[in-house]
């Protein structure tokens, strides 16, 4: 996240502490200092997770210190980034900033997501207003945060959010009875707490995770903003024709995937089928199997991080259109899409789905597409695989 010009000026009139510095300048003397700097703002050890600020050219006092803001000293402070002595190297910005007497430097640097960070081997940290070297609980700290933040991002902690960002009544009737068997509820006498965390719907420590916003949240897109699905009828074959219809489909995840069958079901259109003599059936334009297969699919495997746009469902006179945020994963690349090979960017959620019934065999999605889509007379899907979604297209039978 990027910080403002009126977030910057609120940090340089305030004092040093953990997340501002100030330089008077970037001479040869202070090189050391400043990547200390940049290293220990990397670390985030207090656990902000927002960005850490160099000022240069300004004194302590808040004074300017009169050093030209040059484009050559911008480019020197940007080059601590790649020197090869900070590392994991950090995501760091570089711009200059006018205030009221004049300029500074500004040096914004993003909390790492692989700490710890040393620079020329050391671990650096900000305790308050200082720099210091890690001792060995401070490096511990930062190893658990680099082992929590590898976890998949279903099952990572959701920084700000409370239980009370959870709708409990839901996950105590119908996620728990769906993933919990009786016999299992009856003995364990777990409290609801030890449920959630067992669930990965909250981390130990009780904090909500991405899989419990969205399976149980009150709110889930004041926290994951992608986390809906956008679905369009319209009225010809591209998007500049008429709409007949445009819903929005939110909330929990059960909602979300109740409301998806719903309206696949309400959009699928039949035409009778004359097979022989005075024998007749219904036939519909798409098999609701493969509809549900690729819908489903699409909320399952989407990428809910770094992105805010949803999962997109476009209904024209001749084809649906799935478009899922998020390329293939893991195991699973562009070119070996289809091929039989599975993983999952959200396990939790790929379990939670399974327990709720939308899920029958993990793998099966597109065997189960392709073969419906041959039995009911449709052509075969088409499946675009990108590195930033996945684009799936069935064609009416008609």
């Amino acid at each position: 996240m990027a910080l403002s010009d009126q977030d910057l000026h609120t940090l340089l009139a305030d004092i040093e502490s953990d997340r501002v510095e100030r330089k008077e300048s970037a001479a040869s003397g202070n090189s050391d200092r400043i990547a200390q700097a940049i290293c220990a703002f990397a670390n985030d050890l207090a656990g902000h997770r927002l960005p850490g600020v160099l000022f240069v050219g300004v004194r302590d006092n808040g004074e300017l210190s009169g050093v030209p803001i040059t484009d050559q000293l911008l480019q020197n402070l940007a080059s601590f980034r790649d020197q090869g002595n900070i590392l994991p190297p950090p995501s760091i910005t570089v711009r200059k900033l006018k205030i009221d007497d004049g300029e500074v430097a500004v040096v914004e640097v993003q909390p790492s997501n692989s700490p710890p960070v040393r620079y020329k081997g050391q671990i650096w940290i900000r305790v308050g207003p200082r720099r210091a070297v890690a001792n060995s609980q401070d490096e511990r700290l930062l190893n658990e945060r680099r082992r929590s933040l590898d976890l998949p991002f279903d099952t990572r902690p959701v920084s700000g959010a409370t239980p009370a960002d959870l709708d409990l009544a839901l996950f105590e009737d119908l996620v728990v009875p769906s993933l919990v068997p009786p016999a299992v509820l009856a003995a364990n006498g777990r409290t609801i707490d030890q449920r959630l965390a067992a669930l990965r719907l909250t981390s130990p420590d009780g904090i909500p995770t991405a899989a419990g916003i969205i399976t149980i949240g009150r709110d889930p897109l004041s926290w994951i903003p992608g986390a809906w699905v956008q679905f369009l009828r319209v009225d010809g074959t591209t998007l500049a024709d008429p709409l007949n219809d445009e819903k929005r489909l939110d909330g929990p995840l059960p909602d979300v995937l109740r409301q998806l069958d719903e309206i696949l079901a309400l959009n699928i259109r039949s035409a009778v089928d004359f097979t022989s003599g005075t024998t007749e059936s219904r036939v519909p334009d798409y098999p609701i199997a493969a509809l549900q297969q690729v819908a489903r699919n699409a909320v399952m495997h989407r990428s809910y991080e770094h992105t805010n746009a949803p999962v997109r469902l476009t209904w024209y006179r001749d084809r649906v259109e799935v478009v899922s945020p998020g390329g293939p994963f893991g195991v699973v690349t562009v070119d070996t899409f289809g091929q039989g090979l599975t993983d999952y960017r959200n396990p939790t959620l790929a379990e939670i789905m399974r327990g709720l019934g939308y899920v029958q065999r993990f793998g099966a999605g597109i065997p189960v597409t392709v073969s419906s889509l041959a039995g009911n007379g449709n052509p075969d899907a088409e499946f675009t695989p990108t590195s930033s979604h996945v684009a799936v297209t069935l064609r009416s039978r008609e």
